[in-house]
């Protein structure tokens, strides 16, 4: 399996206590740094579900397989979780 990364290298000026802290969180999640910042940037940026993640979104709302929940207040969830099971 071919897995090539289009990847381009790129500078960027930061703030010398944003990158301390940047390497720090990196640290404590066991990645580099460019790893760590780009994960944190694709987070940022791809937020949206994709397509079959949307559809299960909607199917997870209608109740059809494990019931409705009812979000209006507080009672009414409790009740409806009651329900299902």
């Amino acid at each position: 399996m071919d897995i090539t990364a289009n990847k381009k290298q790129t500078a960027f000026r930061l703030d010398s206590d944003l990158l301390d802290r940047l390497k720090v969180e990196a640290k404590k999640a066991n990645r580099s740094l460019n790893n760590y910042v780009e994960c944190v940037l694709m987070d940022s940026v791809y937020k949206e579900p994709n397509e079959t993640t949307k559809a299960a979104i909607e199917e997870a709302k209608t109740g059809r397989y494990a019931g409705k929940v009812d979000m209006t207040n507080y009672d009414a969830f409790i009740k409806s979780i009651e329900d299902i099971e």
